[in-house]
């Protein structure tokens, strides 16, 4: 990692897969003392790490960083960009805004496209023209460098603590939010049962929501045409 006296920022997100909830990306800004106080505290790839361990370091990554930055992108705004075939683009031009926050002169980024230099370039493109920044897009940025694994700490702190706060005020523990799993898929199919549509807080544009809805309408369909069969014997 390129360092020697230069302030480095990481940046990932997490949730861009899940059907519910806002996807969080994150930006963490440090000097090389800063980097030195990451590596020691042990950060790594967040996926890798218990809840209670990713709040506990997301605490020590607040005190050693020189900035951080964490936006809440709500399920709304991903809709629309899938829908201009802009998701990429999208967490793009987020990205770019944390740059722009944060100032660094080298910004290592978690690379969403599948091609690595084009998930740079995008950034770059949203960039001011007046600012020299360094932008290094990688898969696997998160395991690999500890500044990124330091940003995917911080998103998913956050993001489970939106999702923690939605199942509050909703009143119902719908799970993860992602699409592999069944409690989250039960709590969609029943909701659309119930209230024959989707709520504010599903990305309305993934598959399983799409289904969800199908599937609830089609139950109502059916529903209808026993009622009518019965009703004419």
């Amino acid at each position: 990692m390129v360092m020697a006296d230069k302030r480095v920022a990481g940046i990932d997100e997490a949730g861009r897969g899940c059907v519910i909830g806002p996807m969080a990306v994150a930006g963490v800004l440090v000097d090389e003392e800063g980097l030195a106080k990451l590596i020691e505290i042990g950060v790594r790839d967040s996926k890798t790490l218990s809840p209670q361990a990713r709040e506990r370091l997301a605490s020590h990554i607040r005190s050693a960083a020189l900035a951080y930055r964490v936006v809440l992108v709500q399920p709304d705004e991903i809709d629309r960009a899938v829908a201009r075939g802009a998701l990429n683009r999208l967490e793009a031009s987020i990205m770019a805004k944390i740059i722009c926050e944060l100032c660094p002169d080298v910004v290592y980024v978690d690379a969403s496209d599948v091609v690595e230099s084009r998930f740079a370039s995008m950034i770059c493109a949203c960039l001011p023209g007046d600012l020299d920044i360094q932008v290094i897009a990688e898969h696997e940025a998160d395991a690999r460098y500890p500044i990124v694994s330091a940003a995917s700490i911080l998103a998913k702190v956050e993001r489970d603590r939106a999702i923690s706060e939605l199942k509050q005020e909703i009143g119902i523990d719908f799970g993860s939010g992602y699409p592999t799993d069944p409690k989250t898929i039960a709590f969609l199919r029943k909701w659309c049962e119930e209230h024959k549509c989707l709520p504010d807080f599903v990305r309305k544009s993934w598959r399983t929501a799409r289904r969800a809805i199908a599937d609830a309408l089609t139950a109502k369909l059916d529903m209808w045409r026993k009622r009518e069969a019965g009703s004419s014997c």
